[in-house]
């Protein structure tokens, strides 16, 4: 096996079609098919299923590519560390993030020192930043959902409560406090299914009074949230931590007496992945940057 053919067999098998495998690839489409039946006639068994012009990966293709995934995947961390050693560049940073309005203060304080590197944000459901963690396609992932993994490292940086956000024109603005129970029949803005806090906070308004928060809003993002907030059209549940960076939204915060549940921001890593100097030293940062962050 050849690491060209690897790589031909592995485009082919994401795209399931040798033509658009071949114009992925920038090569001819007999190539392409001759490549593959010789890597096929060196294992000695088919990896795909032909159905005309689509390829379909069979049970043999599938324990190639999960191999030939981990194979590129190593080789990618290999490139990346070397070029660490050999200074070749100043590091590309891979953030998932729960909440968005956290990073200008953070990243503008962390570039202040380190002006060179870049920076790629990921904005996912838990389950996608989880799975995006094992497999090396993120550094780090900065959330107050609760990741667990063999291999995962979760660092906590704060805790902290869950607030009601009304806007300012609402019955309940100016309150310091609110019993759950008040909120039954209130129209809730929040993220969409399949986010973790959007979970949490319908399992704990059941668990404390009995119903599931009327979400009549979702969106994917937490500054959607706040803006919306702004302009009255609901109310939302969130962390302190969601609004104090982006907007002043303190005369819309109230206080909850019985939801029950506190949140913690953390910080997490796989330690089956090589992380770059530029996202070790990041990871300090984040960890020194929160030890001094004002309550």
């Amino acid at each position: 096996m050849e690491l060209l053919q690897l790589q031909y067999f592995r485009t082919a098998a994401k795209l399931e079609q040798i033509t658009k495998a071949a114009q992925e690839l920038n090569i001819a489409q007999p190539s392409l098919s001759k490549s593959i039946a010789r890597l096929e006639e060196s294992i000695g068994v088919p990896l795909f299923d032909r159905q005309g012009r689509n390829i379909r990966l069979n049970a043999y293709g599938q324990v190639l590519l999960k191999r030939v995934e981990h194979m590129f995947q190593e080789l990618e961390e290999a490139q990346r560390e070397i070029q660490d050693m050999a200074g070749l560049d100043k590091g590309i940073i891979t953030l998932a993030v729960s909440l968005t309005n956290l990073l200008p203060e953070m990243l503008g304080a962390f570039l202040e020192h380190y002006p060179d590197v870049h920076f790629r944000q990921v904005v996912e459901p838990m389950s996608v930043m989880k799975q995006s963690l094992e497999h090396g396609e993120i550094d780090m992932c900065l959330t107050f959902a609760e990741i667990e993994g063999s291999d995962i490292v979760c660092m906590p940086l704060r805790t902290e409560e869950i607030h009601l956000l009304v806007p300012e024109s609402h019955p309940l603005a100016g309150r310091e406090s609110v019993e759950i129970s008040e909120l039954q029949n209130e129209s809730f803005i929040g993220l969409r299914t399949g986010f973790w806090f959007r979970q949490l906070t319908d399992d704990l308004c059941m668990k404390a009074a009995g119903f599931t928060p009327r979400t009549t809003i979702e969106v994917d993002e937490v500054d959607a949230v706040l803006l919306l907030i702004k302009k009255g059209h609901g109310v939302s549940l969130a962390p302190d931590l969601a609004w104090r960076s982006r907007m002043d939204l303190s005369k819309n915060t109230v206080s909850i007496q019985d939801l029950g549940g506190n949140l913690t921001l953390s910080l997490a890593w796989s330690e089956k992945h090589y992380l770059s100097y530029a996202a070790q030293m990041f990871r300090e940062f984040v960890i020194d940057y929160f030890a001094k962050f004002e309550n």
